[in-house]
């Protein structure tokens, strides 16, 4: 008898295409109970507010403009960006809200900037005012300037006996990558507008150090920020704020021991003595717990309601949360979903008034403009005010320039109106270090227009032509947006940045307040007795992330695994030259990748 062959063919693909469907088979049969789980479960969204609760709110990781979740596979966990709006909001219920006795704010680690902080520290004053208690309580190893910041507006303040105090003013570290990218072979063509010597976010692929402009504009934004944080912590601790500027110049404060002895902080205390501290301050029986609930919770929850019955009820104020790196698609801010969000608003007859918060170092010019756009033809019929955030700065700025009225935090980030394109050039790189070489057939001169071939010295003319072409319309936009010549644009313009304080005294800013400033003048001009405020996007319930924390909570789940993670450090320079596949097109976007200690 004759023996059969098997081919390698016939048992490989049968077994790949059964595995295949046994997997799609299993995933839809997962899919299913999960849906009918969601679908079927009682899902509990009720907040229970006890008499004489107090709000716990951690301070630690990053806030946001808006609340955020991300699902993790690995962990099978939401990890949550907490939202400045719904915290501010938080703020407002709990002052008004007779069960809630006080906050116990535990900070380690906060993530945001100055301005961020400082909305923060206005929201714990007012609650104080309604003579309710703040009681901070800084946790961490080391307690960072932007923690003991908000820390500090609280009228009792404690800190972790053993912790470190880092109270040495601001710095901020630059990285070049010049010499990284001539190691790789790699040039970096750089076009800025014409005098655009301030616009220093190209700085790091052609020099090792920073240029006397940038250095200069750096300090002073820095000691500007540094006066302002200076001058809030001393009104609050009842100091002086040149004693604050004699501490940090001596170092004078390196453990929460030192802080303690010059009047930062009120005494050391661990964690349990912060309780039992709380425990007296409602009352709280001996032996009984302390009633403390989840600020963010809290916050979260009555946020959602609250936008619920407005949606419910016809919102008159509309507030367009926008953050992050401009772009025309994708994720964080992009011209595709602010532009609808602004059309919507318009067809929406019950809103009478806008405000734009802007938290963003601009990014994609023509997404820049495309937003503008909006902006503008918006101002036309219902008037647009702008709130600016932790930064408002190149095309950030461009497209707030047209909004009747404009409001900067003292510390923002504001202006950097300017211009730049970055080509890189990759063919020595290819060729020296991978044996790849690139040959051209075209019909036309300018027919292949790649990175693995030196622009010529036409092609470079023809791009600063437009470059500078489009500064000359950034400048024009701000003129006519601020009421100024084009003249006066310059001398404040040419790529440099201010803070918010200042951009007021040459005139880039109208007023210095938070957002909850910027919708009460918006409320007021609009003429609306009744607010009722509506923010975008469309706040709603992430049923599923109830559902898996109510799953964590029932089965007390340990989310830690081992994994291999890279230094911090190296992960920043790597998301930084990321970035810069991320860079199409002509570029208005902040002089730095700015990071203040």
């Amino acid at each position: 008898m004759k023996e059969s062959k098997v081919t390698f063919g016939k048992v490989f693909w049968p077994s790949l295409i059964a595995a295949l469907i046994v997997s799609l088979m299993g995933l839809l049969i997962w899919l299913m109970i999960l849906g009918g789980l969601i679908g079927g479960f009682e899902i509990d969204t009720s907040l229970l507010v006890r008499k004489n609760t107090v709000l716990h709110m951690q301070l630690s990781g990053p806030i946001g403009e808006r609340s955020s979740s991300n699902f993790d596979p690995m962990n099978f966990e939401m990890n949550e960006t907490a939202g400045l709006a719904s915290l501010l909001h938080g703020f407002e219920e709990a002052k008004n809200d007779t069960k809630i006795k006080g906050i116990y704010i535990e900070l380690n680690g906060v993530d945001c900037g100055f301005s961020t902080a400082l909305e923060l520290r206005n929201a714990i004053n007012d609650f104080e005012a309604s003579g309710k208690f703040v009681v901070a309580y800084n946790s961490g190893e080391a307690v960072y300037l932007k923690d003991y910041y908000i820390a500090s507006a609280a009228n009792e303040n404690y800190g972790f006996p053993v912790s470190n105090f880092v109270f040495t003013g601001i710095g901020a570290e630059l990285s070049f990558f010049k010499n990284a990218m001539e190691k790789l072979d790699i040039e970096m063509q750089v076009i800025r507008g014409s005098d655009n010597h301030f616009k220093s976010a190209v700085e790091p692929f052609f020099r090792e150090d920073m240029s006397d402009s940038s250095r200069m504009q750096l300090e002073r934004y820095m000691h500007g920020i540094w006066k302002d944080v200076r001058e809030d912590i001393a009104k609050d601790r009842k100091l002086s704020s040149e004693t604050l500027d004699s501490l940090a110049n001596n170092l004078s404060v390196l453990t929460v021991e030192d802080a303690v002895k010059h009047g930062l902080i009120d005494a050391t205390k661990y964690e349990d003595e912060v309780i039992d501290l709380i425990k007296e301050k409602t009352g709280t029986k001996s032996g009984k717990e302390l009633e403390l609930l989840s600020f963010a919770k809290y916050a979260k929850k009555k946020f959602i309601r609250n936008q619920a019955i407005v949606w419910e009820n016809s919102p008159n104020v509309a507030v367009i949360l926008a953050e992050g790196s401009v772009a025309r698609t994708g994720n964080g801010l992009t011209s595709e979903d602010i532009c609808q969000l602004f059309r919507d608003v318009r067809k929406t007859e019950s809103i009478k008034t806008v405000v734009f918060r802007i938290n963003s170092p601009g990014g994609s010019a023509l997404a820049s403009d495309e937003i503008w756009r909006e902006v503008e033809l918006t101002n036309k019929t219902k008037k647009v005010i702008v709130s600016m955030g932790d930064v408002a700065a190149s095309g950030g700025y461009y497209f707030a320039a047209p909004a009747e009225a404009i409001f900067a935090d003292p510390t923002t980030v504001t202006g950097s109106i300017g211009v730049f394109g970055v080509i890189p050039y990759t063919g020595d790189m290819f060729e020296n270090k991978l044996g790849i070489t690139f040959d051209r057939a075209k019909t036309n001169e300018h027919s292949i227009l790649t990175t693995n071939q030196r622009p010529t010295e036409e092609e470079l003319r023809i791009l600063q032509d437009m470059i500078d072409e489009i500064y000359g319309q950034f400048r024009q936009v701000v003129a006519d947006g601020r009421g100024m010549s084009t003249e006066e644009v310059q001398r404040i313009a040419r790529g440099r940045i201010w803070t918010g304080r200042d951009a007021k005294k040459v005139g880039l800013v109208d007023e210095l307040g938070g957002l909850l400033d910027a919708i009460d003048y918006a409320v007021e001009k609009a003429g609306i007795n009744k607010p009722e405020i509506a923010y975008y996007p469309q706040v709603k319930e992430d049923k599923f992330a109830v559902l898996l924390e109510q799953l964590a909570k029932a089965e007390n789940m340990d989310a830690s695994t081992s994994s291999f993670e890279l230094p911090d450090k190296l992960v920043k320079y790597y998301e930084q030259l990321r970035s810069l596949e991320n860079v199409q097109g002509i570029q208005m976007r902040m002089p730095y990748f700015l990071e203040l200690y």
